[in-house]
């Protein structure tokens, strides 16, 4: 999945960020996938519904502080390629959850930089 490489940039280079930390991974990536899969399948695929998807899918990480600048094209690739739910859990769910890991585990074993980072 295309977001899931600028999610590995931010995560990976700027771990401290608020847009890098575990639960805006996660959560932004479901959200927004979860929009993305409620448009489609209530109002189909058009130029407005895109939009709408898109639209409701910032609002909702905005919202929840779960802001997640790449999940933000989740709508789109959902509805683009047809997903249908089970998309929600592989490639979505899983992805978010390796990547995360991942995350962690770099910076844990080799960058030696704080992750995740506790937010106020």
């Amino acid at each position: 999945m295309a977001p899931f490489g600028a999610t590995m940039v931010i995560l990976f280079g700027l771990p401290a960020s608020p847009l890098a930390q575990p639960k805006n991974i996660i959560l932004g990536h479901l959200l927004t996938t979860l929009v993305g899969l409620v448009v489609l399948h209530t109002w189909g695929m058009t130029p407005l519904s895109l939009s709408i998807a898109v639209g409701m899918a910032i609002s909702l990480m905005l919202l929840t502080k779960t802001t997640h600048p790449p999940a933000g094209a989740n709508p789109l690739v959902v509805m683009l390629t047809a997903q249908d739910w089970p998309f929600l859990i592989a490639p979505v769910l899983t992805g978010a959850l390796l990547i995360t890991l991942s995350g962690w585990l770099y910076h844990k074993w080799a960058s030696g930089q704080p992750y995740p980072v506790r937010q106020n």
